[in-house]
């Protein structure tokens, strides 16, 4: 068989046969035999088989396994340089069939010389030729194999280098970037405190979405407390250095592998960086987040301030965020006399508030209760002996916990109204959450008392509902808010509601603005309003009387003619109510008293349009206050926990919005209505009052009443209607009319209200259109051939029905709105009974003088 190439010692390139008889050339085979200079071939272990690819790319010269005999696939060759032996059957067989294999097969017969499977080097070399080149070629073959093995080891010795400092070094950047900020700078959530204006009695708590909770100082807080806490969760806390690399490791592992079992094991540090800083989203990045942070937290923080951060923070179950809360909420008693039985309670919670609650879950409880003992006494700062003396405490009944419990409906309804002043005056939500306010307000106790025993007393029916505000007139101050008995339901005394005859007083003030003094006559006969006549109430008249008359009697129609007579007509009555305090926009409504226009019908000074209780107060106060108009508040004093005042309130000169006689001769005129209707202030303090009502359709009945009046001391507006809008019916059966609930609710409150204070009485009122106060009215004058209306038809005159009759039985009525609607609508063609005194009920007496006033 031919060599291809030979070598110093044999053949070194023998040929491939080939199916179809040809042959390749064999890729070069070395053996540990003599290489050329004599030396071993590096590497090469002595007998050691040497396996060589053929160079062949056709595919039918690799069809067969490896030494496959007669086949193109690859050959073993041993290192005494014998072949396999079916390999050399092949070379017999092709040698057979040509002349010219003669001398090769001979040189292969002889079997190997040197080392190398047959063939003589020399020929080989003088034939082919730059052997050396080939050797040269086998052995950077062989270097470059042992260089690739090295070159994977020395990637893979720097992957593990890079794999351990990777981390260090994003770990250093991340920990250079990271930013903590001061403890003063975490303040967590915090409840807030209401109280009435003694900076006593609490009216309510603002308690934020995570929890109720007061902050403590770490020195408020007894060292058995910290030990349990530190016994329970971190018993290495004042030597570690804020963070467990095998709790990162366990919780990085538990979220690629989504079993949240696999634990955490945080530090106390960890555990409040994830509340306070970084959240509890379940990430390796978060993780990563907090896990910096706690680092550096621990060589930026004292121990102490991270102690007691997280003391403030922790979450204890029972709606308790915090030491202080959870020791209220489990013990009903301050953290400082918590005993270390009770502490360990406390302690315990920690790890699963709500599953180890003793009152669900007494034996899971107590268990980690003696494991925290345990590991108290293990820490030494708790002696076997005192151990073994503890006895599981007994704990609070979780629904009788007074966090849980929920503001009843009036104080719910004062905690709104103080919300929503604390973000006008600037105080964000996040400092009335995090801050530990205590909130002075201006509600006086024996007045919201007095108001809400007014309402237990006084409404008779589940249906009826009533409003009450009290606001002092020199202060502004709200002294008594009652708007409601559900905490999530209706507030009435913020509500928009038809006001009846009680916005009479604000027409009044505003004629007596443009010097149309209280002596001005008018007629009391009916007047056209577009195409309605306009009545009095029950027909009642006075003929021509003074307007103040008419205003004490409260007949309709001379108000129609004196709007008339203003300037802007009806219009002037809205801006004399809005300058007097009454809001010009509420919830639901944008610009209150007046048409789209910006004018306001002839019914305005019915109380067609709607109005809060809470601004009739308001209204009435600037008056009784002479003219000027204090800034109504609930809030005096806003102070936080760490007695830094946000807000104080300082009594002011006010802002004068009407000269002192129009103030003063409105108020005259009132003077006698409270008697008039039989409800004379206790003692006969003086006051200035108006009641009012408005009529359901014309039905003849009233769907709201009211009854506003004040002292020197203090202004009262009271309304009171059914919770669907459906007529209202007195004790006994009658209509209602302002006289009756309403007069009574509001004589309660003030009588009450005032017990302990002194009497005053109104500035005596200065001239306008050069007449003081209301004249003296002796009796009735005829009006000046009064014209009849084209249709005339007088409603039913109603009569108080007598204590002892039964009342009759309600309609069946449609059920209108809360607070009715504006326009003038039902109210007009027949207005609401005049709430006056006289012989029929509301509506003044004529000639004849009324010996019990019914409204």
């Amino acid at each position: 068989m031919r060599c291809f190439r030979t070598g110093p010692s044999g053949c070194r390139a023998w040929p491939v046969h080939r199916a179809d008889g040809g042959s390749l050339p064999r890729v070069p085979v070395e053996f540990p035999g003599a290489h050329r200079d004599g030396g071993s071939r590096r590497g090469r272990l002595k007998h050691e088989p040497i396996w060589r690819e053929p160079v062949s790319k056709d595919p039918r010269d690799n069809a067969s396994g490896p030494g496959d005999p007669g086949s193109s696939g690859g050959e073993w060759w041993d290192d005494d340089g014998s072949g396999d032996a079916g390999a050399r059957e092949a070379g017999s067989a092709h040698r057979a069939s040509g002349a010219s294999a003669g001398a090769a097969g001979a040189a292969g017969a002889s079997g190997a010389r040197d080392g190398y499977p047959g063939g003589d080097y020399d020929a080989a070399d003088e034939e082919y030729g730059a052997g050396d080149d080939l050797d040269d070629e086998v052995e950077e073959d062989v270097e470059e194999g042992g260089g690739k093995r090295r070159g994977i080891w020395t990637w893979l010795a720097v992957a593990a280098v890079l794999i351990v400092l990777f981390p260090v070094a994003v770990f250093g950047i991340a920990y250079v970037a990271t930013d903590v900020p001061a403890p003063e700078e975490l303040a967590n959530d915090q409840i807030a405190v209401i109280y009435d204006n003694s900076g006593e009695n609490e009216i309510a708590r603002i308690v934020p979405e995570a929890g109720n909770r007061r902050a403590v100082e770490l020195e408020e807080v007894p060292s058995v407390v910290r030990n349990a806490v530190l016994a329970a969760e971190d018993r290495e806390f004042y030597t570690n250095p804020g963070f467990s690399l095998s709790g990162y490791a366990r919780a990085a592992w538990g979220v690629i592998t989504g079993n949240p079992s696999a634990g955490g094991g945080s530090t106390i540090t960890q555990q409040y960086v994830k509340n306070a800083v970084v959240g509890n989203e379940r990430t390796i990045t978060r993780k990563a987040k907090e896990l910096v942070m706690s680092a550096k937290m621990a060589q930026e923080w004292s121990k102490d301030d991270i102690l007691e951060a997280y003391l403030n923070t922790i979450y204890f179950g029972r709606n308790g965020y915090g030491i202080a809360a959870a020791s209220e909420a489990y013990f009903g008693k301050p953290v400082g006399e918590l005993t270390a039985a009770d502490a360990a309670v406390l302690a315990a919670s920690i790890q699963r508030p709500s599953a180890l609650d003793p009152w669900t879950n007494r034996p899971e409880a107590e268990q980690r209760w003696n494991y925290v003992l345990d590991g108290m006494v293990d820490m030494g700062v708790l002696t076997e002996a005192d151990r073994a003396a503890q006895v599981y405490p007994e704990t609070l009944d979780p629904a009788l916990v007074p966090q849980q419990a929920p503001e009843p409906g009036p104080a719910a309804m004062i905690k709104s109204q103080v919300l929503a002043e604390l973000d006008r005056e600037g105080i964000t939500e996040q400092e009335v959450n995090t801050l530990g306010l205590r909130v002075t307000t201006t509600i006086d106790s024996t007045a919201q008392e007095a108001a809400l025993d007014a309402a237990e007393n006084y409404l008779f029916s589940d249906d009826m509902r009533a409003a009450i505000v009290s606001v002092e007139p020199k202060t502004g101050a709200v002294r008594a808010y009652y708007g409601g008995e559900d905490p999530n339901g209706w507030d009435y005394a913020n509500s928009g509601l038809q006001t009846g005859s009680t916005f009479k007083i604000f027409a009044l003030a505003a004629a007596l603005d443009q010097d149309i003094p209280l002596s001005a006559q008018y007629s009391s006969a009916p007047v056209q309003s577009g195409d309605v006549t306009m009545y009095n109430a029950s027909g009642a008249s006075c003929g021509v009387c003074p307007i103040s008359e008419a205003l004490k009697r409260s007949l309709n129609t001379p108000f129609i003619r004196l709007q008339r007579d203003l300037k802007n007509g009806p219009t002037d009555t809205a801006t004399m109510a809005h300058k007097l305090g009454v809001a010009e926009s509420i919830p639901g409504i944008e610009r209150t008293l007046l048409e789209e226009n910006g004018e306001a019908l002839d019914g305005i000074a019915l109380g067609q349009y709607q109005t809060r209780p809470l601004d009739m107060a308001v209204g009435l106060a600037t008056l009784a206050n002479d003219g000027v108009y204090q800034q109504t508040h609930f809030v005096e004093k806003v102070e936080t926990a760490n007695g830094e005042v946000l807000l104080e309130r300082e009594n002011g000169d006010g802002e004068r919005r009407v000269s002192e006689g129009v103030a003063t001769n409105t108020i005259d005129a009132m003077k006698p209505i409270a008697s008039y209707n039989s409800k004379a202030l206790a003692g006969g303090r003086q006051s200035a009052a108006k009641t009012g009502t408005t009529q359901l359709g014309d039905t003849g009945l009233n769907k709201d009443a009211w009854m506003i009046g004040a002292t020197p001391q203090l202004s009262t507006a009271v309304w009171v209607g059914n919770v669907d809008g459906s007529a209202l019916y007195n004790a006994y059966g009658g209509v209602m009319y302002g006289a009756n609930t309403p007069a009574d609710l509001w004589k309660y409150t003030m009588d009450n209200a005032l017990v302990n204070e002194d009497w005053e009485t109104f500035t005596s009122p200065k001239p306008v259109g050069g007449v003081a106060g209301a004249p003296a009215w002796s009796g009735y004058v005829a009006p000046a051939a009064p014209a009849a209306p084209a249709q005339e038809a007088t409603p039913e005159t109603t009569e108080e029905q007598p204590a002892e009759e039964a009342p009759p039985a309600i309609p069946e009525l449609p059920a209108p709105p809360p607070g009715g609607g504006g326009g003038i609508g039902d109210l007009l063609p027949f207005p609401a009974p005049g709430d006056g005194g006289g012989q029929e009920p509301g509506g003044g007496g004529g000639e004849q003088p009324a010996p019990a006033p019914a409204n």
